[in-house]
């Protein structure tokens, strides 16, 4: 329920031509409107407002957030993971790999609160101090769900985080389950870069196939 005020810098930071869902400058959300801003809809803006946020609360700013970052990921085993933004927009010293990333993505479905909001299949945010309107968020993760004229929806997905810039590319990491085990499977720099029909989602679905029935 923290409420999370979005600052110039959170705003101007952002690119317009990057995921976000057009915040302004002194809009307030709570801290889990911002998360599944996004985890839901790639918000970078909510990302850069949540590590400001965070950053402050602990006495220091929005540097303070990426050096925790950066921490937190050695502390997983990282070995190949350099962090300069909370949002993954591309720059030359932010950086990771498949590898890493499914360390990040195995510590955070430990979370409860987590384990929620990605498999979250649609959310609202109420009107708030800047949008009389409400806000309708749809996860883009299409094995999660039809998103769009999509036709990949995969059965024992549960959840995870789909990502594209033209420099990475597409991006996914996804979770699944057959009730007995949990599997994590990231796909990094896909080719393609456009998002139909997902190439990498469809390896990601033979990927899982060939675990869960060969067990």
């Amino acid at each position: 329920n923290e409420v999370v005020t979005f600052s110039k810098e959170a705003i101007k930071n952002t690119p317009r031509d990057s995921s976000h869902i057009w915040r302004d400058v002194g809009e307030q959300m709570t801290m889990e409107e911002c998360l599944y801003a996004v985890m839901l809809e790639s918000a970078n803006e909510c990302a850069y407002a949540v590590a400001e946020h965070v950053g402050q609360k602990l006495g220091g700013d929005y540097q303070t957030f990426i050096d925790l970052m950066n921490t937190r990921a050695k502390e997983l085993g990282c070995t190949n993971t350099n962090f300069t933004n909370p949002n993954g927009l591309p720059d030359n010293d932010h950086y990771t790999s498949a590898h890493d990333m499914a360390l990040i993505a195995a510590e955070a479905y430990r979370n409860e609160t987590f384990r929620i909001i990605t498999g979250t299949k649609k959310y609202q945010i109420p009107p708030t101090n800047k949008h009389s309107d409400i806000t309708y968020l749809l996860n883009h993760h299409k094995m999660l769900h039809r998103y769009k004229d999509s036709n990949e929806v995969y059965e024992y997905c549960t959840g995870g985080k789909t990502g594209y810039t033209q420099e990475a590319a597409l991006c996914l990491a996804s979770y699944a389950t057959d009730g007995n085990e949990e599997y994590i499977l990231v796909t990094t720099h896909a080719n393609g870069g456009t998002y139909t029909p997902q190439y990498h989602v469809l390896d990601a679905i033979k990927a899982y196939d060939y675990f869960i029935n060969e067990e």
